[in-house]
């Protein structure tokens, strides 16, 4: 008997983690004087090296605290995005649902009906040659409160591909962005979009000004707060069904190189 409770207790709390204990051991105390330098050149080099994915993670949490207070509050206030928090009496509790290889089961995903959420983001890490593990630990938010909820919106970044049905190209990572703008607040999100944009090849920015850019707006302005969504309970849900939870008609995708 003991063992069913430990096993059960197990398969509770696979997709969980003590998020405390890691920010701990990688945060790293800036002044606000730090903080803008930090801001300053980092989105620098963002916008002449897009790839740069660590530069673009310190902009994201040394301009973001407005923008993180309000996701917080978003979360708080919803009864689902309050159990992602772990948010119970006033206190912050220390096991907190994370999203990479060793709390997600990919082989069980991989195996799920075709219409579902859980398959549906397999293929999409399969089909883009991507991973769960490739999202970078924060490090200059000294809330840590805030600091997992940048952690979660990094972490759901891939899944948010998925429901929305947008590649990992830049036309794809631009459309995200605007939503996620919309949605978050986040200044690095904004830059993200209009920035982007530039990069894009000239085919791909006719279909950007026609079609993309014109969704994306629509769609973060009429979605519902895809951060209350507790993904890691949802693996089985129809993603059909979820589309219409969260008032998001998906875009018909036009393949362009």
């Amino acid at each position: 008997m003991l063992k069913k409770i430990i096993v059960s207790n197990k398969q509770m709390y696979r997709h969980m983690s003590d998020f405390v204990t890691q920010y701990n051991e990688n945060h790293i105390p800036t002044t606000p004087f730090q903080k803008l330098l930090l801001s300053v050149g980092s989105a620098t080099v963002s916008l002449f090296d897009p790839q740069r994915a660590d530069m673009i993670a310190t902009m994201g949490e040394t301009t973001g605290t407005c923008a993180l207070k309000y996701m917080r509050d978003k979360m708080i206030t919803n009864p689902e995005g309050n159990e992602i928090l772990q948010y119970i009496n006033n206190i912050y509790c220390r096991l907190q649902p994370r999203i990479n290889t060793s709390t997600v089961d990919l082989d069980k995903l991989k195996c799920m009906p075709e219409n579902t959420l859980g398959y549906a983001y397999f293929q999409f890490l399969n089909h883009n040659k991507v991973t769960p593990d490739s999202r970078g630990s924060v490090q200059f938010i000294d809330d840590v409160q805030l600091a997992y909820v940048m952690q979660r919106y990094r972490e759901v970044h891939d899944l948010f591909h998925t429901v929305l049905g947008m590649p990992t190209n830049m036309l794809g990572e631009v459309t995200v962005k605007w939503i996620e703008a919309f949605q978050t607040k986040l200044p690095m999100t904004l830059s993200g979009g209009l920035f982007g944009a530039i990069r894009l090849k000239p085919k791909q920015r006719k279909q950007y000004v026609q079609h993309y850019l014109p969704w994306a707006i629509q769609t973060g302005l009429n979605s519902n707060f895809m951060l209350n969504i507790y993904f890691e309970k949802r693996w089985e849900q129809p993603i059909e069904e979820l589309h219409k939870e969260l008032n998001i008609k998906p875009l018909e995708i036009v393949d362009l190189k």
